[in-house]
């Protein structure tokens, strides 16, 4: 790639937001998570010491949940999107709830605290979009049931829906309403105040249901602005063509397709239930696999921007490079209207601060909430930098790079 604006290597950049004491926290929590067997029984003992109500989450505060997450409670979002909005970048909420336990009650909360969310993100400047994950306001074995009957079904995933509702009970059937209710009271209350909706990706087995309501979604409130993204995990063999069908289901119905590109964040355990289970394994047979998909889902967006708005949103450096190269290429400006990069709060600075030094709309992944409720996110962050020879490593040496020259040059 030659002629770009765009340089991931200028740490001055990258980390002029952060302090000397804020880099040297994040060294060394990247040194300890570089250390395998510290993540290894860091991931299977922190969850039960949070249900067994042991006094580590002063510990959790102030090591891990400080790099990677906004704070505990919305308000307290505020001063970091404030700082972030200093360096010309913006910040994507997400409420860190992964599943309702208390049901129909719970899954009513989530739903109201998602529209608090968007309310409190509409009277920000810095905050255009905020996360949901419909596993908060949904069943999961409601979502597996149907995703089931929409695998058993034959044709497109719009058509097979209907027949697929048939399967279930009248005491289903109205659950599935309720779920379809919440979901068009928080896009109605993001159209309302011009905020975003992200739909998370889910595992496989519950994802047609996402991906139905997400479609569902779009074609009403994605006329004249677009309001809702569904997220493709190109790790997935499968998405890439998901992702050119959902653009045809577009033009017919004459909507924007808003879509945030992925890879992913399942695979072992997406892998791990292949194998028992002895299906085929829906993941990528090798991370080539991966980015070849993933860059040409980029490509795709941008050949198409007239009907598509994407997100993209990766720690990959060519797979962002790739993305302002193309739009350069087409005389496009690197801010345009349907495109957005994004990267999760606590990596990536390298990144996000350099496309946002070269014009580009970009944004951290800003999620918040009670220790307890993000701890899942947090295993999630703690096994994917789990890597020196990786994210890790990356991180690593940029960090060190920067501290190494405030040493040089304690002034610039």
């Amino acid at each position: 790639m030659t002629d770009s604006l765009v340089s991931f290597d200028n740490t001055i950049n990258a980390f002029e937001y952060k302090s000397d004491a804020e880099l040297k926290k994040a060294r060394f929590l990247f040194r300890s998570m570089g250390k395998a067997f510290l993540v290894k029984w860091g991931i299977r003992l922190t969850p039960w010491a949070i249900r067994a109500k042991l006094p580590i989450k002063g510990i959790i505060r102030n090591t891990i949940f400080y790099q990677f997450v906004g704070g505990e409670t919305l308000e307290q979002t505020a001063s970091i999107a404030q700082k972030l909005a200093t360096y010309h970048v913006q910040a994507i909420l997400d409420y860190g709830v992964e599943g309702g336990e208390n049901g129909e009650s719970g899954f009513d909360h989530a739903c109201a605290e998602f529209i608090r969310v968007i309310n409190y993100a509409s009277s920000q400047p810095n905050i255009p979009f905020m996360s949901i994950k419909v596993t908060g306001f949904a069943r999961f074995e409601l979502l597996e049931k149907l995703d089931s009957s929409l695998e058993s079904a034959a044709g497109p995933l719009m058509k097979r829906y209907a027949a697929a509702l048939a399967s279930f009970t009248e005491e289903e059937s109205a659950e599935w309403k309720r779920v379809q209710s919440r979901m068009q009271m928080i896009c109605e209350a993001a159209a309302a105040k011009n905020v975003g909706i992200l739909v998370d990706a889910e595992e496989t087995w519950i994802q047609d249901p996402v991906d139905v309501l997400s479609i569902q979604m779009m074609a009403e409130f994605n006329k004249e602005k677009v309001i809702v993204f569904n997220t493709v995990q190109l790790y997935r063999r499968d998405r890439l063509s998901f992702l050119k069908d959902m653009q045809e289901a577009a033009l017919l119905k004459n909507f924007v397709l808003g879509v945030k590109l992925v890879r992913g964040a399942y695979m072992e355990k997406e892998r791990e239930r292949a194998e028992v289970r002895h299906y085929p394994s829906p993941i990528q047979v090798n991370k080539e696999a991966t980015d070849r998909d993933y860059n040409s889902g980029v490509s795709f967006c941008l050949d198409h921007l007239d009907h598509i708005s994407v997100i993209i949103a990766s720690h990959n450096e060519y797979s962002n490079l790739h993305a302002t190269q193309l739009l350069l290429e087409k005389g496009l400006p690197l801010n345009h209207p349907h495109v957005h990069f994004s990267q999760l709060y606590g990596m990536s600075d390298n990144i996000t601060f350099n496309l946002a030094k070269a014009g580009c709309s970009v944004s951290k992944y800003l999620p918040f909430g009670p220790i307890e409720d993000v701890v899942p996110y947090l295993m999630r962050r703690a096994e994917e930098n789990s890597s020196l020879s990786g994210q890790t490593g990356r991180e690593l040496a940029l960090i060190q790079k920067e501290l190494n020259r405030r040493k040089r040059e304690p002034f610039k």
